[in-house]
């Protein structure tokens, strides 16, 4: 490695972590939040599966990007994220560099890494889907690995308020602030807070053993690119149904017979939207347990 430890780059590249489940709508608020940036900016994106998407995704967009793929930055990939950042921070010298892991890792173990780094300021924004979350907390479904991600976060978004009653947005927002007492909590409605963001106020943040990634399997496909719009679309509203397993999130990039287009499904939410250029590679990533990965593999 470079004498890295000889500068306190936090004097000078603002860095902010981007962390929230799998679909809470870490990317919808990236692709906001950097147009109110001023000076170069980079994203660190970490997808879990081989088949990356989000760093095409934010590139369509002119979001400059750098990827960390198949794995966790918070765990086997936290070698590569320490020296990734050092390598951004010699070539590309960012005034500010966004850190977007992967939903199913903890941002505990990326403030680790950053500590290493001697990078010892950096803002953390939760984003939570307030249409899952109360089910999934009040299950302990994921434990630690959801405090994990609230506690050590300065400004928490409590997202998608509109697609679920006031009474459990507003339920919502009191179990956030009384896991994080300390943090900055706004209700939104596609990540728009309709106000800047503030930078981390210094709090304390919680000590100890950091909540490790939540162990989900993934399967990660290459497509074609002669595959039906509605035939794309009928398969991601299928993996809703158990058919394949219990899928909570599969994104793809496909061209399409009628253009490229995005595919989301975020626990039983199905989305589809055009894409902003052709795609480079047709692909899909599907993340859940107890998949059927052979009938995944032959579906499409």
């Amino acid at each position: 490695m470079s004498n890295y430890r000889h500068f306190d780059y936090s004097r000078y590249m603002k860095t902010t972590i981007i962390c929230g489940m799998l679909g809470a709508g870490k990317t919808t608020f990236i692709r906001q939040f950097i147009t109110g940036i001023t000076g170069k900016a980079v994203v660190l994106v970490n997808d879990f599966g081989k088949a990356g998407i989000d760093g095409e995704t934010f590139e369509a967009g002119g979001i400059e990007s750098i990827e960390l793929q198949s794995g966790c930055v918070c765990c086997t990939l936290k070698f590569d994220l320490i020296t990734t950042i050092q390598k951004i921070i010699d070539t590309h010298a960012p005034e500010h560099l966004l850190i977007e892991p992967s939903g199913v890792a903890a941002p505990s173990g990326v403030l680790e890494a950053l500590d290493v780094l001697k990078i010892n300021t950096a803002t953390v924004i939760g984003i939570v889907d307030a249409s899952e979350f109360l089910e999934l907390y009040e299950a302990e479904m994921f434990g630690r690995f959801f405090e994990d991600q609230i506690t050590n976060s300065d400004v928490i978004l409590v997202n998608k308020a509109d697609l679920v009653a006031k009474k459990i947005v507003d339920r919502t927002v009191l179990t956030v602030e009384q896991l994080n007492p300390n943090a900055i909590v706004y209700q939104t409605v596609n990540c728009s807070t309709g106000a800047p963001i503030p930078e981390a106020s210094g709090a304390e943040r919680p000590t100890g053993r950091h909540a490790h990634h939540f162990h989900f399997e993934t399967v990660s496909l290459k497509l074609g690119d002669d595959l039906d719009l509605e035939s794309i679309s009928s398969f991601f509203h299928e993996m809703t149904t158990g058919r394949y397993g219990d899928i909570i999130r599969a994104k793809a990039l496909v061209n399409t017979l009628q253009g490229p287009y995005k595919f989301d499904l975020s626990f039983a939410n199905v989305q589809s939207v055009p894409f902003e250029k052709p795609v480079t590679e047709s692909r899909i990533v599907i993340i859940g347990t107890g998949l059927d990965k052979n009938a995944l593999s032959f579906i499409i």
